[in-house]
């Protein structure tokens, strides 16, 4: 197969050895990441109940609807900053980050940065 398999296959692989020691209780939801070429999506879920308390991502219309960010980095740094900013506006402070198999680094550090800044807390 090809390399994109090996890579995908590589991400699922980190991505279940990380979901077995990861649960969003209410106290602490879990801070969902996933990236595609194009897109950030985060949302931060209660695993108890299975809904999705909060969620920001680069395809919402008020996001699009900006002026262009310089890179897709300092897109998911605002896409963190959003999401911390709803977060806290409904009570929520802390949260367990689930990186989703992707490596901490780029773009995924770049959000991860927008909701420390948002103050949330992980």
């Amino acid at each position: 197969m090809g390399l994109m398999n090996e890579k995908l296959r590589a991400r699922l692989k980190r991505k279940k050895r990380i979901r077995k020691k990861i649960f969003g209780t209410s106290e602490r939801p879990r801070l969902s990441v996933f990236r595609s070429a194009r897109h950030m999506y985060a949302q931060i879920i209660e695993d108890t109940t299975g809904q999705t308390l909060v969620s920001a991502s680069t395809v919402e219309k008020t996001v699009r609807e900006m002026p262009g960010f310089e890179d897709k980095k300092a897109a998911a740094h605002h896409i963190g900053k959003l999401l911390a900013e709803r977060a806290v506006g409904k009570g929520i402070s802390k949260v367990v980050f689930d990186r989703n198999g992707f490596l901490y680094q780029g773009r995924l550090k770049a959000l991860s940065t927008g909701v420390r800044e948002g103050g949330l807390d992980f």
